[in-house]
């Protein structure tokens, strides 16, 4: 489900202003969330502190990364996008490495870098040199931006944790960055008025509301909770396939031999730091 969104959410672009659109997206999904706890489960408001840390963690995840990933999918690919964001991992590791020293890098660990840059430039070849114009590279830009800010909000949640429910915490992440997107979106895009809002572009909401937000973001949540970290992290890798597959069909977006291998190196190379990371703690750990 979570690798449909990305096609869908093209189809729902090309239709309304993207901003406008994950806006209005992430306003219903974080209202439902946020409604269920205050009203069934009895919840209190979130404290000064948790509003505070619940924007940071908004802005990064659902703003930035949520907000200008569908964005970016007016200029690139969706496929392209979903796999350029499937590179958190490596951006994780690059960060830790570089403002916390905290991350021992193994020769594995480099070989998965230079496959995850190989894939990524065999993608970029079969894209880049039949596309005209810079609105390309925009959108390369904008879902590069989107991929890091989702690598950032990561590394803080993971260094500043919130005695907090996560299903709550999402929803008020959900509702606050899409005042913030509405609002964004009066000062860069024309507005739609929600009369005129096309039927196609209402149906992609309801979608990425209920398919992308409310059931695979649960059960993204679920699985971090109920799963080891190799097993869960597994979407990673399979929705930028799903994703290109998926617009290829529903979308007709262009799916080459060349862009298919180039996405299965990217998603080794991701795999290969991942597994190395992962490797490298068990064998700390047996130390201790």
């Amino acid at each position: 489900m979570w690798g449909t969104t990305w096609t869908v959410s093209e189809i729902g672009a090309s239709r309304m202003p993207a901003f406008e659109m994950a806006s209005i997206r992430q306003l219903i999904a974080g209202s439902i969330f946020v409604a269920f706890f205050l009203f069934f489960k009895k919840a209190s408001f979130p404290s000064f502190k948790q509003f505070r840390w619940l924007t940071i963690m908004g802005v990064l995840m659902f703003v930035s990364a949520n907000g200008l990933s569908t964005r970016s999918i007016q200029f690139i690919p969706a496929g392209l996008s979903a796999l350029i964001g499937a590179l958190y991992p490596l951006c994780v590791v690059i960060i830790e490495k570089v403002f916390f020293k905290n991350r021992k890098l193994t020769a594995l660990t480099f070989c998965g870098l230079l496959l995850a840059i190989a894939g990524i430039a065999i993608v970029f070849y079969e894209d880049a040199f039949y596309s005209t114009g810079p609105s390309f590279w925009f959108g390369v830009f904008l879902s590069a931006v989107a991929m890091l800010s989702w690598s950032i909000g990561t590394v803080f949640l993971a260094r500043n944790k919130m005695n907090m429910d996560p299903y709550y915490s999402v929803g008020w992440q959900m509702f606050i960055a899409g005042v913030i997107l509405f609002i964004l979106s009066f000062f860069t895009q024309p507005h739609t008025p929600f009369k005129d809002i096309p039927a196609a572009a209402w149906l992609s909401i309801g979608y990425l509301v209920v398919a992308g937000s409310l059931i695979s973001f649960s059960a993204f949540l679920y699985s971090m909770k109920r799963l080891s970290p190799a097993i869960a992290s597994l979407y990673a890798y399979i929705n930028p396939l799903v994703a290109m597959v998926f617009g290829y069909f529903i979308v007709n977006e262009k799916l080459t031999m060349n862009i298919l291998w180039g996405a299965l190196i990217t998603l080794t190379g991701v795999f290969l730091v991942n597994y190395s990371i992962r490797r490298a703690a068990q064998i700390t750990e047996a130390e201790i």
